[in-house]
């Protein structure tokens, strides 16, 4: 059994441990020691409303290197339909884990959820109804296709009435026309199919939820509530909290110079050469200039550039 074998197994482990259920406070805290900054009352990081607000500027190729050089290797995923797919998916994620329908496993999370955890109506709803502002649903459908959605326009609606986001949905979503008329609802899926997820234990039954805001898998990637999730140009990468600022502000840095160079190589003043390359003393003597000079007008907060300003030795 290979390594990659064993760690998942660990994990659907720790899933089936607390079917259903969300994760304790104390386990999230366990499995996200890296984060120091602010928690929702169940333990979950919560990146500051700031950096997600930056985030929506971040390219993947940015995010994918500050992960890559900190050996976050399966962070990212791709093959992705989307709705709205010029736009932007930024926020944390509240995961969800479904598994192909069994009924003895069905019900007793049924009894469980509706008598002892106080949830009310099918089990699709149950994590939506958790959803707060700056959340991203994220749900390991396991590519679940016909009969498969659980997901419809007016689930759909609910959740961004809940979120103010959308969804990412490893699985198929039915009523894509109602979902695109939800303005802002960036959302990416595998496929869309009109038939509906059934899940009743004593007659048809397709989906069952195992496991609510616990590690979940979508794609090649692991993901745990709390992660950023920044989706889009049809990939979806999940960012953990404790690299969130990180990401931010080298994504900030390379714009600026992108900026800078661009515009000296228009001006003739450098070649390509020259900006391409390392850049000599007189180069970032020129770029520090070109900060101050131009710090009210950068797509980059004031208060950021002055604290990159007061770092550089140039």
């Amino acid at each position: 059994m290979n390594l990659k074998t064993c760690l998942y197994l660990l994990l659907l482990l720790v899933t089936f441990k607390g079917l259903a259920q969300q994760i304790s406070k104390e386990e999230l805290i366990f499995l996200t020691p890296e984060w120091k900054g602010d928690r929702f009352a169940d333990g979950r990081p919560k990146v500051p409303d700031a950096i997600l607000k930056r985030m929506k500027l971040v390219t993947l190729e940015e995010a994918w290197a500050v992960l890559k050089s900190a050996n976050y290797k399966h962070s990212y995923d791709d093959g992705w339909m989307c709705i709205n797919p010029d736009s932007v998916l930024v926020g944390r994620a509240l995961t969800a884990t479904f598994m192909p329908g069994r009924p003895d496993v069905q019900r007793v999370i049924d009894k469980k959820g509706h008598e002892k955890d106080g949830r009310i109506k099918s089990q699709n709803s149950w994590p939506i109804d958790m959803l707060v502002k700056g959340d991203v649903y994220v749900v390991d459908q396991f590519g679940a296709h016909e009969d498969g959605p659980t997901i419809g326009d007016n689930l759909g609606n609910s959740i961004f009435a809940k979120s103010g986001n959308g969804i990412v949905y490893d699985g198929a979503l039915r009523d894509i026309n109602g979902l695109k008329e939800i303005k802002s609802f960036t959302s990416f899926f595998r496929t869309y199919h009109p038939s509906h997820h059934l899940n009743n234990p004593d007659g048809e039954l397709n989906t069952t939820l195992v496991a609510i805001n616990r590690p979940t898998r979508i794609g090649k990637a692991m993901v745990l509530p709390g992660d950023v999730v920044l989706g889009r140009d049809g990939g979806v990468i999940f960012i953990p909290p404790h690299l969130a600022e990180q990401v931010v502000k080298t994504s900030e840095i390379v714009r600026l110079r992108d900026m800078f160079g661009h515009q000296r190589l228009r001006e003739q003043k450098y070649t390509p050469g020259q900006i391409d390359s390392r850049w000599s003393d007189e180069i970032e003597k020129d770029f520090s200039s070109w900060l101050n000079a131009h710090i009210n007008e950068l797509p980059v907060p004031k208060e950021q550039i002055q604290e990159y300003l007061k770092n550089r030795t140039w």
